[in-house]
């Protein structure tokens, strides 16, 4: 069974700039933060859990000088249309490669434990995955092959309308830590 974690960055982070008409689109992700650029610590924890390949899916700015060589650029030019676009770019990345599963993260989602990817990578039913933190659903989320043309293409939703819809094929991993979304500037002051 071949699996790769897949980030999805490609947003421009409009909630983060707020309503900065000369903001760069994408801008939060290369914030610094202790150092290093808030995609940076989404990276590291999927590279640091030992998956097949990882892969970052881009858009809005212009992420080369961030993403290590050991990880796999992407480019999603439709990224104003929705979340589920990158999703998309992604898992055809991930066919093309021969890859049976992908585990999702989110690039303004730092911090998520190795051992997080791992659990979601690794556990064996359901062709949906989340992990959950105090009960709750979140990140990093894996898809099977099996259902990803049965995901929306449009759209700021990926597997969630698919979950809901059938919640027979959903698993759910118990995962130590939390998520941190990066949406506001207030967001990124809490979590560093």
């Amino acid at each position: 069974m071949s699996v790769a974690a897949v980030i999805l960055a490609a947003g421009s982070g409009s909630r983060f700039n707020g309503d900065d008409p000369d903001a760069t689109p994408g801008a939060k992700l290369l914030v610094l933060v202790k150092g290093h650029p808030v995609l940076t610590w989404a990276i590291v924890p999927a590279l640091a859990a030992g998956l097949d390949e990882v892969a970052v899916v881009g858009g809005a700015a212009d992420l080369r000088a961030v993403v290590p060589e050991s990880v796999t650029l992407l480019q999603n030019d439709d990224w104003p249309l929705g979340l589920a676009t990158s999703l998309k770019v992604g898992l055809d990345w991930c066919s093309a490669q021969g890859h049976d599963r992908a585990v999702i993260g989110l690039g303004d989602m730092p911090g998520l434990a190795p051992e997080a990817w791992r659990a979601v990578a690794t556990e064996s039913e359901g062709p949906i995955v989340f992990a959950t933190y105090q009960g709750k659903r979140g990140h990093p989320v894996r898809l099977d092959a099996a259902i990803w043309s049965m995901l929306p293409s449009r759209g700021d939703e990926g597997a969630r309308t698919l979950a809901r819809a059938h919640p027979e094929l959903v698993r759910e991993v118990a995962c130590v830590g939390a998520t941190h979304d990066i949406d506001t500037p207030e967001d990124l002051q809490r979590w560093s």
